[in-house]
């Protein structure tokens, strides 16, 4: 049995929105519901029952009726969720108007800004107005090349007041990636800056944004951002400065829409093509984020929350949605350990943060460092720290404990961008166990699955989802007859979500995460498709083939690129760093591989396709299965006790 290393007072519980809830639960249906178990199984067995349920609790704001919750709850993909109300995004999370603050910007250089909800709103009001006076309307597209600063969030709810549906990248994409991106989508009007500051260096956007907007050919608009540095600060063809495009009106008129019009279009890149376009839903993404952060956040109007994240992050997405709930969202945008390794610690402190949001690598990369949070502060108002990206592992629990904080709630969270949101999570009223994360999600039927598809505990199987969920895709874009939607989640186990992850759930109903069981890469949480790195390496006269895989490291996992080189020439140095600098410019940094290692051959199937996932399990000493299906099966021997992957 897990060690328990928190657990929550008498007087916690008691005060908890997931008690809260509960107890309604029990008074609508003459219930008697004391703990999580009965509220989740209850949640599974009556699924429309408690989605219904929490859309009244949450006090989400919608016109109309419906006539049923889900029309079936056991169809994946197709389901169709409270068919028959309109509701707008963007009035949701505008829906506090008072002087309480809404955002607080606080970047790398210590500069502040603070928006308050009543100027957040007329700021909305002025940019959404100028955006219909040039013609934006439901259903077009509107994305954001951008830092994590107010003006992303403000130029999102602006987007979905108009029913327009949103997408967006950090500026540390390469172009090409940028633009195997939003090509896809057609967007009409871009949101940029002239330039972002990072690890104390102020890095232009200009000619990264000129070349990507001559290659948008649906544009009508840019609208930049200006940044400090002013020599960057110049106009591009059919653009104009953020300050000149705002107009004077001060309300909003807000477009109501479908549960399920698109609200956000996010993306997520497999083994082979261009990334996926996954479409979330207004509805779907609200009522997720909304029962995620009042029943297992425990989010409240007097919070304050803090995720270190970027706008190309879905961690950005739920973060933002915070707003809902009153609370004041912190914006952090530049290198975590810039000026110095203890930054984002002095910035909790200083900032009162409740909530404090990271991942297993930042926390691992603080116990590697010997940096010790309980030498900086006791931290008195902070309550929650949250962490996703990558699996904590019991020493990591043991640092936040003896190093940081022994009253905190450390909630180990998993999900991604496919769902943009979580299947298991955090939850106030729950101990918290070294190790393991507390709890599946309330309405996810989420199961671990052997290669039979039968649900097994306590031994590790597949993530798996086994009834339809609100905040599931409602569509890839430009996918026809979803033929790539089907293909990426339900290709394994019919009618069944199938996520990509190892997972084991104990009869306690706490669950381990132990990565990725398929070829996507996930360093650091981000995934990240391995044929964006192949096209960079393609450019190599050097190279005649390649293969790139995640292996796991040091409670993350990290990049690792074989090269086949031409003539069987040695790979150098100096090919090695023109290799990482092409897939940094093209791709983006998080793409670049810690390793890239020369290899005599490539293996291939008989049908012509790469064997990542042999490769990958080979590293592992994991036993290959149906090496029948290999061309050249002999090839995967060169892969084992390779040296370099030691260290």
């Amino acid at each position: 049995m897990s060690k328990i290393m928190w657990e929550p007072s008498d007087a916690k519980i008691k005060a908890s929105q997931m008690m809260a809830f509960i107890s309604f639960v029990n008074d609508k249906f003459n219930l008697s519901f004391k703990s999580y178990e009965d509220i989740y199984n209850w949640s599974i067995e009556e699924s429309e029952n408690f989605w219904e349920c929490f859309l009244q609790f949450s006090n989400i704001s919608y016109q109309g009726n419906f006539v049923k919750v889900v029309d079936d709850i056991n169809k994946m993909p197709g389901a169709k969720w409270f068919s028959g109300i309109n509701l707008n995004f963007a009035e949701n999370l505008l829906n506090h108007r008072d002087e309480k603050i809404a955002i607080h910007f606080y970047g790398e250089n210590q500069k502040q800004t603070l928006i308050s909800y009543s100027e957040l709103y007329k700021l909305v009001a002025q940019l959404a107005s100028s955006m219909r006076k040039m013609g934006v309307k439901k259903n077009d597209r509107v994305v954001g090349f951008l830092p994590n600063i107010p003006e992303t969030i403000i130029a999102m709810l602006a987007t979905t007041s108009l029913g327009a549906i949103w997408s967006s990248c950090s500026p540390d994409f390469g172009i090409k990636g940028i633009l195997d991106r939003f090509n896809q989508i057609s967007p009409k009007l871009i949101f940029t800056t002239s330039g972002y500051l990072y690890n104390g260096k102020q890095i232009s956007c200009v000619e990264k944004n000129e070349k990507i907007i001559s290659k948008l050919s649906t544009l009508e608009k840019n609208v930049i951002i200006p940044c400090e540095d002013k020599k960057n600060n110049v106009l591009l063809n059919n653009s104009i400065f953020w300050d000149d495009f705002l107009s004077n009106d001060d309300e909003i008129k807000f477009e109501l829409v479908p549960f399920d019009h698109p609200l956000y279009i996010m993306y997520s890149s497999g083994t082979t093509g261009l990334p996926k376009s996954i479409v979330h839903s207004v509805g779907g993404t609200l009522l997720q984020h909304i029962k995620e952060l009042k029943l297992h956040v425990d989010l409240k109007k007097e919070d304050t929350i803090f995720y270190f994240t970027t706008c190309g992050w879905m961690m950005w997405n739920w973060l933002v949605s915070s707003l809902f709930m009153g609370s004041t969202i912190i914006l952090y945008d530049g290198n975590p350990f810039y000026p110095d390794e203890k930054n984002l610690l002095k910035m909790a402190k200083k900032l009162k943060i409740n909530v404090f949001g990271t991942s297993a690598k930042y926390i691992s990369a603080l116990q590697s460092k010997k940096i010790f949070p309980s030498e900086i502060s006791t931290f008195p108002y902070l309550r929650c720290i949250l962490s996703t990206g990558s699996p904590l592992v019991d020493e990591n629990y043991d640092f936040i404990y003896n190093n940081w904080k022994k009253d905190v709630q450390l909630s180990s969270i998993s999900g991604g961008t496919d769902i943009i949101s979580c299947f298991a999570l955090g939850n106030p009223i729950l101990p918290v166990k070294r190790g393991e994360l507390q709890c599946r999600g309330l309405g996810m039927k989420v199961e671990s699955f052997d290669d039979n598809g039968n649900f097994i505990y306590d031994t590790k199987g597949e993530l798996v989802c086994t009834k339809a969920f609100p905040s599931m895709p409602i569509y890839f874009w430009n996918d026809n007859n979803n033929n790539k939607f089907k293909k990426a989640y339900f290709s394994v186990f019919s009618n069944i979500w199938y996520h990509g992850d190892y997972i084991s759930i104990s009869k306690s109903g706490g669950l381990k995460i132990f990565g990725r069981s398929d070829t996507t890469l996930n360093p650091g949480g981000v995934r990240i498709g391995t044929s964006e790195i192949y096209q960079a390496v393609e450019y190599f006269k050097e190279i005649e083939d390649s293969l790139v895989i995640g292996q796991p490291w040091k409670n993350d996992e990290r990049i690792i690129l074989f090269v086949k080189l031409k003539n069987n020439d040695l790979l150098s140095n100096q090919l090695k760093e023109k290799i990482k600098l092409s897939i940094k410019k093209t791709c983006s940094p998080r793409h670049v591989p810690e390793k890239i290692i020369q290899i005599n051959d490539i293996p291939y199937t008989i049908n012509g396709k790469k064997v990542e996932l042999a490769v990958k399990q080979v590293i592992q000493n994991i036993e290959v299965k149906n090496k029948d299906v290999l061309a050249n099966p002999d090839v995967l021997d060169a892969f084992k006790e390779i040296v370099e992957l030691r260290v």
